[in-house]
């Protein structure tokens, strides 16, 4: 195995590792107040340099891989839509946000999410993923102003690369809206401050896909879940655990089940599982892993095999045994083949 390609799996082992115990998010609490800040850009980025963005359909990069070994193809010069596509948290330091000029931590955030999560889109749309001043992980669990001000200037990094991609690269194209996590966080508020008030955008909306992260069912004004697998200008959601176990405080969150794509609270058994991708993004597993919407998250029986890490989120003793690393990888073939056919059934119709 290339030196490089073991270092980058290893050291996501690692943060695994360390989000497995729960005193863990000490080590990356910054010391200093969001205020006193000094290490990162005091502005956002230029949107209009290729290197701002993770990804562009116009270049050669993660977004561009498919799994190993498997037949998929990257069909983004022939997409008929675009994804804007919003990251994860991939920052595990003490810093309240990221310097998104640091080639290191770039390269792990394209290994950890682009690779693995945007790429799912690569044959439904063209792959638009911006970096961005993304908050520290201990934003998510800090008591004071400074995480919350952290969150808001990634935010303002994301809001800027959307304004900028839909007045430069969009073209009125059809668009999903995805992202993971933070990601989905951000992308939640695009939504409401973009697609909720205005019916002219609302109606380009092919679908937004705002995995990991709590989506009450008060979240917008005009935009619904989606009630089936072809459904236009929704939105899908869902949380993965263990099954068995709960997020309390994400009980009232909307569920759709990516195995029928459905809000039914009926167990969806593993055979209509297309395929998963295990963390090392090797293979397609087909008929992997089943799903049970169950208060909130979606119920998953363990895979067979290591390649489905599940973890309990530090400072979260309810956050019991999460999948949130794979929320994408253990459906990763039924999201690609719905995003596709979604764009199909939004060309139909318009």
């Amino acid at each position: 195995m290339p030196f490089l390609q073991l270092f980058f799996r290893l050291r996501y082992s690692l943060v695994v590792a360390c989000l497995l115990l729960s005193g863990c998010i000490n080590l990356i609490k910054p010391h200093h107040e969001f205020a006193d800040e000094d290490d990162i850009p005091a502005s956002a980025l230029d949107y209009s340099q290729p290197d701002s963005w993770a990804a562009l359909p116009t270049r050669a990069d993660a977004a561009d891989q498919v799994p190993e070994g498997s037949t998929l193809q990257d069909r983004q010069a022939q997409a008929a839509a675009d994804v804007f596509f919003v990251h994860p948290t991939t920052l595990f330091r003490r810093e309240w946000n990221a310097d998104p000029r640091k080639d290191r931590l770039n390269s792990f955030t394209d290994r950890a999410s682009i690779r693995k999560q945007a790429s799912v889109f690569n044959a439904a749309a063209r792959i638009y993923a911006p970096r961005y001043r993304q908050a520290t992980l201990m934003s998510f669990f800090d008591s004071t102003a400074n995480g919350q001000q952290a969150l808001e200037l990634a935010y303002q990094d994301v809001r800027s690369a959307f304004q900028y991609y839909l007045k430069h690269y969009n073209q009125k194209r059809p668009i999903i809206v995805a992202g993971h996590s933070q990601g989905t966080q951000h992308a939640k508020r695009l939504l409401r401050e973009f697609f909720d008030r205005d019916p002219a955008l609302r109606r380009r909306l092919v679908a937004a896909y705002l995995i990991g992260f709590n989506v009450p069912a008060t979240s917008f004004q005009a935009l619904k879940p989606c009630a089936d697998s072809l459904q236009t200008g929704c939105y899908v959601t869902w949380n993965a655990a263990e099954w068995g176990h709960g997020f309390a405080p994400w009980q009232h969150s909307v569920v759709v089940n990516p195995l029928t794509w459905t809000m039914d609270t009926t167990t969806a058994p593993a055979t209509l599982n297309r395929g998963s991708v295990p963390n090392d993004f090797e293979s397609i597993e087909p008929q992997k892993a089943d799903a049970k919407i169950h208060n909130g998250v979606l119920w998953v029986h363990p895979p067979e095999g290591n390649g489905y890490p599940r973890f309990l989120l530090p400072g979260q003793p309810a956050l019991h045994h999460s999948f949130h690393i794979v929320d994408y990888g253990l459906f990763y073939m039924n999201l690609r083949r719905n995003a596709l056919a979604r764009v199909q059934a939004w060309q139909r119709r318009n």
